[in-house]
């Protein structure tokens, strides 16, 4: 697929924000897109429900700048990326196998993992299965144990999300997610309605590209039973173990994972961490802060250079 097939789905006011030439590969069966600028050390990006690589527009440069290589990849689902439309072509370890055949077909080694939302579980997971290709991890918005958020324990729309009907009704018709959703989890609204709502919208146009919106709250543990319970029980025990370098960034406004709860307890899990760090925003704190948290990160890697890690 060329650039301006690859581009034609964005509004042409975002393809200045988003000039990276597309490029595609086929993981397990899926064609994925990524995109992959830059010389040095790797920095793998990874987003989350509904998002796609867009939302790290505002770190490619600066990381590139500094002297790494950036790479990010659409999951399958989202983006430019080949759009599944069975519900059971998703789960959490089919993504984290999606990155991890990505991440070996480019033979990426030293990786700074940049983990947001479900690429927290989803690079996580590929992290501790493959703990010689991962230098560090900076950790953004996520969790990483059974217990979900409070967030996501209510009623509406997270647990009538598991209703046959409900979410597809409420996310995939109506967009409920890709929508209100986001705009409602950023700080400077206008400005994400001006500048990147469209571009979100433009890449899940229809309900049947909208599955993923609607199939990954029902990977939410809500409790003991649910399919990813023992899934999230081995991420927080592996993560517990585990020795990276690691940086916490969080929104000071996040009422998805608040700081006090979610970042704190990262702080735990991983005490070697630096931060947490906050900075202005909700839950997708890169649309607030997309310039100082690229800032932090290639701070935090700057660092690790000099201690020679």
């Amino acid at each position: 697929m060329m650039m301006n097939q690859a581009q034609s789905v964005l509004p042409e006011a975002a393809r200045a924000a988003w000039p990276y030439a597309p490029r595609f590969a086929r993981v397990n069966g899926w064609r994925m897109h990524y995109i992959d600028e830059g010389a040095g050390d790797p920095v793998l990006l990874l987003h989350g429900n509904p998002t796609w690589g867009y939302i790290y527009r505002e770190f490619v440069g600066p990381i590139v700048a500094s002297g790494r290589r950036v790479i990010v990849p659409d999951m399958i689902g989202f983006g430019l990326s080949e759009k599944p439309t069975r519900e059971q072509a998703h789960s959490l370890d089919g993504h984290a196998a999606n990155l991890t055949a990505l991440v070996r077909r480019l033979d990426l080694r030293r990786i700074t993992l940049v983990v947001h939302d479900w690429g927290g579980p989803t690079g996580l997971s590929f992290a501790l299965a493959n703990p010689e290709r991962v230098r560090a991890l900076v950790i953004m918005s996520t969790w990483a144990w059974p217990t979900p958020a409070e967030f996501h324990t209510r009623i509406f729309p997270w647990r009538m999300s598991h209703a046959p009907l409900v979410g597809p009704y409420i996310f995939g018709k109506y967009n409920g997610l890709t929508g209100r959703g986001m705009y409602l989890s950023v700080v400077d609204r206008e400005r994400y309605r001006e500048r990147a709502q469209a571009v979100y919208e433009a890449t899940l146009p229809d309900p049947a590209t909208r599955l993923l919106t609607w199939a990954w709250p029902r990977w939410i543990p809500l409790d003991a039973e649910a399919r990813a319970h023992d899934r999230f029980v081995w991420l927080e025990r592996e993560l517990a173990k585990a020795q990276w370098p690691a940086t916490i960034i969080w929104g000071r406004e996040d009422d998805v994972f608040d700081h006090a709860t979610f970042a704190d307890r990262f702080k735990r899990l991983l005490p070697q961490a630096e931060g947490p760090h906050l900075v202005t925003g909700r839950h997708f704190l890169q649309e607030d802060s997309g310039p100082e948290i690229a800032s932090l990160i290639v701070d935090f890697v700057d660092g690790l250079d000099r201690k020679g890690a």
